[in-house]
């Protein structure tokens, strides 16, 4: 058996000091990115208007990344990117949760820019949601640990096709299913993981919408299924169409779900529709309470 001499066993008790040290500083946050309308204001990372009360408990060190929810994707994504800089960099770690058009937006910016460099900041925003350089050194992407995504529209919805939204709405173009799927590189999340939560409370006008529906998104796009256009996915119970399978596995039929997505919750029993409704509603409840317990 080895001894330590006085001088490593200083040595290593230096070296644990500052491990320790170092890990005090840092912190991991949970970002939460809003859909389509918005509602909360941009740069002020403390306004929850978009998802219900800012009392509510929805992941550690919860900030809310608000963009209008009607420009384009492109035009609004430097809001988001002020945000991963600030909190998802230098020792500094992100849970994100999107809903809706928000999980367009966060996978166009891991696509787009995720292996761009960024500069480490300080998580101490300015009034226009940016922060200052921490220390000068920078780093590749971001920090994130995975991605919550409730009703996602990544793949677009029928409703954008069909005009059944103010089509005068930038973000409504964005939202065609071609489009969508066009808009980037879907498998190119940089490696994270993206865990859908896919809701079934469809209403009487879903017809318009393939499979089963939260109202807004069919299954394809809020289970992550491929493709340059939507397809019709349903629940086991359902015979009318291909079901809509748990995980990374392909959906019935074959179709392959996009790279690092895993559909962890389908809405067999469909009681979550799309909305929020002011107070954490819909299939964003389910994420809400994911993130309660492992965003720590």
């Amino acid at each position: 058996m080895a001894f330590l001499t006085p001088r490593r066993a200083l040595g290593g008790a230096l070296v644990l000091a500052l491990l320790a040290a170092s890990a005090a500083w840092a912190t991991n946050y949970s970002l939460w990115i809003n859909g389509r309308t918005g509602g909360g204001v941009a740069g002020n990372y403390a306004d929850f208007t978009y998802w219900g009360p800012a009392t509510t408990a929805a992941g550690i060190n919860k900030k809310a990344v608000n963009w209008d929810g009607y420009h384009h994707i492109s035009d609004q994504n430097y809001l988001v990117r002020n945000a991963l800089d600030c909190y998802c960099t230098g020792p500094n770690w992100c849970y994100v949760a999107v809903h809706s058009a928000g999980n367009l937006m966060m996978g166009y910016t891991l696509s787009m820019y995720g292996g761009s460099t960024r500069y480490k900041k300080n998580a101490s925003p300015g009034s226009d949601g940016q922060c200052a350089n921490s220390d000068g050194t920078t780093q590749t992407g971001w920090n994130i640990k995975w991605v919550n995504v409730a009703a996602g529209a990544a793949g677009g919805s029928e409703l954008s096709d069909a005009g059944s939204w103010t089509t005068s709405e930038p973000l409504v173009a964005d939202l065609k299913t071609t489009t969508a799927r066009a808009m980037y590189d879907h498998n190119n999340t940089r490696a994270k993981m993206f865990y859908m939560y896919a809701g079934a409370k469809g209403t009487a006008y879903s017809f318009i919408l393939p499979g089963q529906d939260d109202e807004a998104v069919a299954y394809h796009s809020s289970g992550g299924v491929s493709g340059s256009s939507g397809g019709s996915y349903c629940n086991p119970s359902d015979w009318l169409c291909n079901d809509l399978t748990l995980g990374t596995a392909a959906v019935e039929g074959g179709k392959a779900k996009w790279s690092n997505h895993s559909v962890v919750f389908r809405d067999d029993a469909e009681a979550y529709n799309h909305y929020t409704n002011g107070n954490w509603g819909g299939v964003v409840s389910k994420v809400r309470a994911d993130m309660v317990t492992n965003a720590n």
